[in-house]
């Protein structure tokens, strides 16, 4: 028998004589009812095979935010005092087992002295607008082996209210399907708006693209659209992903003046310019923002914060919405502005300290392109880093000296040190 016969008749034997670790797909099924009289969610998770999950640790956050724990299996509450951050484990029933509880939406931030309250979620008597991450908390999984649940999430909504939507591909009426290879236990995390709302879709390349907001809110959504499909292949060209879905909502006030990223949508006040007066766009940075996914560490915010800036203004000058003159005076804007910048670290950079950021970032694509003879430039660096799972300065100089070939003189500076 030749030899590659032989090969093919091990290979075929020992396909036989291995056993295929079979995967049990158990379905898990989120359920959200909304109660506007009461500014609460009823939200009810159920495992179709409870005996799957040992356990699901959730992290409940400060005290008091959820409540009325109810449950076939048993649920074990840690004794926090108010304000302290407090754990909750479900140990799930045998068979079909459920777990529901209810949680506040209003989420006021906090207000300097003589301002009014803004709020990152809010639910009135006509629509809600959120964050499921709020719903359902991060939890921790403990689940048997060959085991794979298989998450949806189904909205009960009060009467009078349109429909709802989420950042994940929708599967039937006010029915999502969820599903995130980078989590063993797929949640519904990303902004959600539901009630009497107005929509707006297209499909920009591989990508379902949905603009809505509460009906009456202001929001201007087909010039999101507009600038949306503008700026989609200069965004992709630097940041090359496809995903399936990408929700943008919207409101006025009293929600927080200004825009909020998530992996699958986006925030943005239905007051703010598509592009500002200085130049930028909250729209194109919040974009930035949920194309790269760059987490950073160790004091340096201005990795992420920095480059979606950097490009909330290069890419809709490379799509041509702006003029070479108006570029330019935009440097000149954010050069004047950032001037008594001393140190660009720091856990949350401010408005400040991100421009000049972006000024660093653009002196080194200069550098970059002049040490490549126009070869590489700071998107390979980007991409470099949207790969990684988190990015400190440390690792920022060695992604760029890496592009480069070399040790960078722009990166060699005290804007990048620890100031006491």
């Amino acid at each position: 028998m030749p030899i590659h016969h032989r090969l093919l008749f091990t290979f075929a034997l020992l396909a036989c004589s291995t056993p295929l670790l079979a995967v049990e797909k158990v379905d898990l099924d989120y359920t959200v009812r909304f109660l506007p009289d009461s500014d609460q969610a009823e939200v009810r998770l159920t495992l179709d095979q409870g005996e799957a999950v040992r356990s699901l640790s959730f992290n409940l956050g400060k005290k008091g935010y959820y409540s009325d724990f109810k449950t076939d299996g048993t649920w074990q509450l840690d004794a926090a005092q108010p304000g302290e951050r407090q754990n909750g484990v479900w140990q799930p029933g045998k068979g079909k087992t459920t777990l529901t509880y209810r949680v506040h939406i209003n989420h006021p931030r906090p207000a300097a002295e003589g301002k009014a309250t803004s709020f990152d979620a809010r639910m009135t008597a006509d629509w809600a607008l959120l964050r499921g991450d709020d719903l359902v908390p991060s939890a921790k999984l403990d689940q048997h082996e060959g085991t794979e649940l298989v998450s949806r999430l189904q909205f009960e909504l009060p009467k009078g209210w349109k429909s709802v939507e989420t950042g994940w591909p929708r599967i039937g009426k006010n029915r999502f399907r969820i599903d995130n290879p980078s989590r063993l236990l797929d949640r519904p995390t990303g902004w959600i708006l539901a009630g009497k709302i107005g929509t707006r879709r297209a499909r920009l390349g591989e990508t379902e693209v949905t603009v809505a907001a509460p009906v009456g809110a202001g929001m201007r959504r087909m010039d999101v659209l507009t600038l949306l499909t503008f700026v989609w292949p200069q965004v992709q060209a630097v940041f090359p992903r496809d995903p399936a879905k990408l929700l943008v909502v919207g409101a006025g006030n009293p929600m927080w003046r200004g825009g909020l990223s998530a992996s699958n949508s986006l925030f943005m006040h239905a007051d703010r310019p598509l592009v500002s007066e200085n130049g930028t766009s909250s729209l194109v940075h919040e974009l930035v923002h949920v194309f790269s996914r760059i987490r950073d560490t160790d004091q340096s915010d201005w990795i992420s914060e920095g480059l979606a800036e950097y490009y909330a203004i290069e890419l809709v000058h490379r799509a041509g919405g702006m003029s070479e003159e108006r570029y330019q005076a935009v440097n000149a804007n954010l050069k004047q502005w950032s001037r008594k910048v001393v140190s660009l670290r720091g856990n949350s950079v401010s408005g400040r300290t991100t421009a000049r950021a972006v000024l660093l970032l653009q002196d080194l694509d200069r550098e970059i392109r002049k040490a490549t003879g126009n070869k590489r430039s700071l998107d390979d660096v980007s991409r470099g880093l949207m790969r990684m799972d988190g990015v400190s300065t440390k690792d920022f100089v060695s992604v760029a000296e890496d592009v480069m070939g070399g040790a960078s003189k722009v990166l060699d500076t005290p804007l990048l040190k620890v100031t006491e």
